[in-house]
Order: structure tokens, then sequence, then C-alpha cells
């Protein structure tokens, strides 16, 4: 439920973000601490060089920042809209406030939200044609006119396989992707479900929109509570600084048949359906164990590509 790694005590982190362009010399990495961002943008060259500059100069403190405000930041949201000073805590609040009538902490958009304020400092008075800010498969897309990005879908973090591909053009609202998925902290990623989609990929206005609500759609899918294929672990017992604490998140999923299957991704995909209704997303994929569905409102399905071999 919790869309990224603990940000550990709430003391700044010290040492300076490290940054370094990776070996194609295209692509910058900015890492620090659970941050780890791949940035790519596209432009003359000398934009390009000026634009990661201001990722670097705005990666700066980032992480320190949060640290202060991560008491605010690990509450539950209730009625009373949290006060926070900094830039990437107020987006995160903002995209999780519209799901306040349910447990999730602004934690749940904290990866998106990083991605966000990244992107929107490094295209700032910059001539680019395209970008972007992977931070940990949540995505921030900048697109010039008539320019488009395209990004692949794992829809099993235990097998790293592309099944479908996500082609998003400047037309499109959508200017921000994110995954969540069940108890992928146990399985090679970062973040815990109450549900148990292998993936829920969201498509929504910005990456922190996309994150919080990947975790509602993919806490949506699921066969409700005792089922004996189904065994779940208080999210403390996972991690000691989970903002779930004691909440149950899944940890891991037995066989299940192909109607059960169904069922519970038809939960997800009502869901999604839901959010997508309300305005607050624009499209999503959720699989489970090789099936899937895609909610899409407003888009044309050549959005998404799939890879032949899925089951439908």
């Amino acid at each position: 439920m919790s869309g990224a790694p603990a940000l550990g005590q709430a003391r700044p982190p010290g040492g300076a973000p490290f940054c370094a362009l990776l070996p194609d010399g295209r692509r910058l990495r900015i890492q620090h601490g659970p941050i780890d961002l791949i940035i790519e943008a596209f432009g003359a060259a000398e934009e390009v060089r000026r634009a990661y500059g201001q990722a670097r100069e705005r990666a700066q403190g980032l992480l320190a920042a949060l640290v202060e405000e991560l008491p605010v930041l690990r509450r539950p949201l209730g009625q009373a809209f949290p006060q926070v000073e900094g830039p990437v805590a107020q987006r995160m609040v903002a995209a999780c406030w519209p799901y306040r009538d349910r447990f999730i902490t602004p934690m749940a958009a904290v990866a998106g939200a990083v991605a966000d304020e990244v992107l929107e400092a490094m295209a700032c008075g910059r001539r680019l044609r395209r970008a972007y800010v992977n931070n940990g498969g949540d995505i921030a897309l900048y697109l010039g006119p008539d320019e488009m990005l395209r990004a692949g879908i794992v829809a099993d973090v235990t097998r790293p396989e592309i099944f479908g591909v996500v082609e998003i053009d400047a037309a499109l609202p959508v200017r921000g992707v994110a995954t969540s998925g069940r108890s992928t902290k146990g399985r090679g990623g970062r973040s815990f479900s109450l549900g148990i989609a292998d993936s829920a990929t969201v498509l929504a206005g910005d990456a922190a929109a996309a994150d919080a609500a990947a975790t509602v759609v993919g806490n949506a899918v699921d066969l409700g509570p005792g089922h004996p294929a189904i065994r779940r672990l208080a999210a403390r017992q996972l991690d000691p600084q989970s903002d779930l604490g004691d909440i149950p998140v899944t940890f891991s999923v037995g066989a299940l048949g192909v109607d059960e299957i169904g069922a519970a991704l038809a939960q997800g995909a009502a869901k999604a359906e839901e959010l997508c209704a309300s305005g607050l997303i624009y499209g999503a994929v959720i699989t489970l164990f090789g099936h899937y569905r895609v909610v899409s409102h407003g888009l044309d399905r050549r959005w998404l590509r799939l890879a032949e071999t899925l089951a439908a």
C-alpha cells in the first residue's frame, strides 16, 4: 500500500546525492538513500546538459526535507488536511487526499511526487523535446508538441519481462505512469499491497497521482479475508519502519482457479473504472497470474500494446 521504501528515522540523512551519467552517455542517474532516479531528456545537447544540471541541483536537500516532515507524512489521512511545508510533501498529500475515506498515508505517493518535482525542475526554462524521470518504476513525463514516449509494463517483478508497452503522445492528458503490486518488497520490488495483483499500472495526470491511484487499484484486487491461498502478515513484521504498522499485507498467494482470478481482477477493474469516472486517472492495466484487465476512459486503445503470449 505504501508506494515506496521507508525513508528511515526522522533525521536528515548525511551525504550528497550520487549523480552520474550511465554508460550509454544519455541517461542520468541520481541516487540518495531510497530515491533512485533514472532520467533521460531529448533535445539539443546544451539544453539537455543544462536540464541535467537543474535535476542535480534540485536533488540537493530533497531527501532531507522529506525526512523532516516524515512524522506527518506517515500518518493516515483524515478529515483535516495535513499542513506540510516542502513541495514534494505537498504533492504527496494532494495526490492521496481523494482517498482519505480509506486507510492511506501520503507515503503512497512519495516516489511519484519525487519524480514530478525533479522533472519540473529540470524542464524549467529549457527547450526539450521530451523527457522522463523514472523513480523505481513511477514515471513523470514531459512531452513537447507532437512528441511521444513509450514505457514498458512488467507484469511480475519476479520475471522482469516486458508484456506490454504504453504509448503516450503529447495529445493525451497523461503525464504520469505508476505501478503497484502485491508485497513487492518480498519479490524484488519496493512496496506492500493489501491486494493480490501481480501488478496494477495506472496512467494519470502526473506521477504522484498515478502512484497513489496504483496503490488503491492494487489493493482492490482481492478475494476477501481468510482465503486459504492468500497469506498475509503485519506490515511491520516485514519492515519495522513501514507506515502501514500492524495492517496485514499480502505476503504470498498460492494457486488460484480461473474463476477466482477473474473475480479478483474484476474487483480491481471496478475500482479503476470508478477512478476513471471521477477523473482521477485515465487508464489502468491490472495483471494476475498471466491474466489481465484493461480499463481505458477517453483514451484511444492504441495507447497499450500487449504481448501476444499473455492470456486474455
